[in-house]
């Protein structure tokens, strides 16, 4: 049966954060950059600091794998998503081997930008933050991509630290979280890196114990293992061999976890546990009002993960969600839920289709004074 969580509070604007093994603490918001203040400075002259409603906030994700766009305008409920982008440009190709985006991917990565950087013209958007992850941090060739990104489109990229990565994907979907007691695990499976958070859900907004960073995403992760897709045997041995890395990627972290008593509540944000979602609901397309908020059994997650792994990729880019873009990625994600449910043995599983973008959008309208009401649905 469906089942689908109810929402809690939304985070303060200073939700806690914490670094690898270090003691708990609150975790400040990111500062807001000289443009943002002047920005906000000027819109609450134009409005005598009333609520601005009629105002359009830009949100934009640059990770490893997809670009992706969210913009949106105060409500009673929060935000009203008003435009929405979203494209696979595998900026972290290769990066793995040579240390660098390459040309193609820089291409690909400035043709998807292009398209946000006119939505966010057309739509008249009034305050923006654009981040880039992962790819950006290894490159060596990161610093010169961002001055060519902006030279290009004028959209100027930050290049976050993964801890604001994890505070970003947490403030954007916490809300999904099944109510309950104890810690509660949200991840994030990225393109080039997995965030791992734990948080404590007893105050009125969450509280981040603990969190990792993993360097291990569906493009860095698939790009580790080199195999005859077409042996079968050799795909299980290097889903194996994905397991095992991601497992030792997760040993410090998973030493730190609780043990887990009573209710273990565990929620995802990413592309894998979306489209493996769709795929427990045997959608012939992708269907985000069907998906975000999802409870899914874990062992159902499990099952599909390692049937992917057992398939073809020619058999893969045939099933609906998956198809040519992500038939080769999939299954590295598939051995990163499966190393997630291994030290968190949660038997549901909650799935958001909202994360980064989301959090942005909550601290931009934060810092421009929009009043907080209960979390967008």
């Amino acid at each position: 049966m469906v089942q689908r969580s109810r929402p809690l509070p939304q985070p303060s604007p200073n939700p806690g954060q914490r670094g690898n093994g270090a003691p708990a603490a609150s975790l400040p918001a990111a500062p807001p950059t000289p443009l943002m203040r002047a920005a906000a400075d000027a819109l609450r002259s134009a409005t005598g600091g009333r609520w601005p409603s009629r105002k359009s906030y830009a949100a934009i994700d640059l990770g490893t794998n997809n670009c992706r766009l969210l913009i949106a305008k105060p409500s009673a409920d929060g935000f009203i998503v008003v435009d929405a982008f979203s494209r696979i440009v595998r900026l972290g190709e290769g990066l793995a081997a040579s240390g660098r985006i390459s040309d193609v991917a820089i291409e690909r990565a400035i043709a998807a930008l292009s398209i946000c950087a006119d939505k966010l013209r057309r739509r008249h958007v009034t305050l923006a933050r654009s981040v880039a992850t992962e790819a950006c941090r290894r490159a060596s060739n990161g610093p010169a991509f961002i001055d060519r990104v902006y030279r290009e489109t004028g959209i100027a990229l930050d290049i976050i630290t993964a801890e604001e990565e994890a505070r970003l994907a947490v403030l954007g979907c916490h809300a999904l979280l099944e109510p309950g007691e104890g810690p509660a695990l949200i991840f994030d499976i990225g393109g080039g890196s997995t965030e791992l958070v734990l948080v404590d859900t007893e105050g009125p907004a969450p509280r981040i114990l603990d969190w990792q960073s993993a360097p291990w995403g569906v493009v860095s992760l698939t790009e580790s293992e080199v195999f005859d897709p077409e042996d079968s045997e050799a795909r299980l041995a290097a889903y194996a061999g994905m397991r095992a890395r991601v497992t030792d990627a997760f040993r410090s972290f998973a030493a730190r976890l609780p043990k887990p008593e009573g209710s273990v509540r565990l929620l995802g944000t990413s592309g894998t546990v979306t489209t493996l979602a769709s795929l427990h609901l045997e959608l012939p397309r992708y269907d985000r009002a069907a998906i975000d908020g999802l409870i899914v059994p874990s062992a159902s997650m499990r099952a599909i993960s390692g049937r992917l792994a057992a398939m073809a990729i020619s058999d893969r880019r045939l099933l609906p969600c998956i198809g040519t873009e992500r038939a080769d990625l999939v299954v590295a994600g598939c051995a990163i839920l499966e190393s997630i449910l291994d030290i968190w043995p949660a038997e549901r599983l909650g799935v958001a289709d909202r994360g980064i973008r989301e959090g942005i959008l909550r601290g931009l309208m934060d810092r421009d004074g929009v009043p907080r009401h209960r979390a967008a649905s």
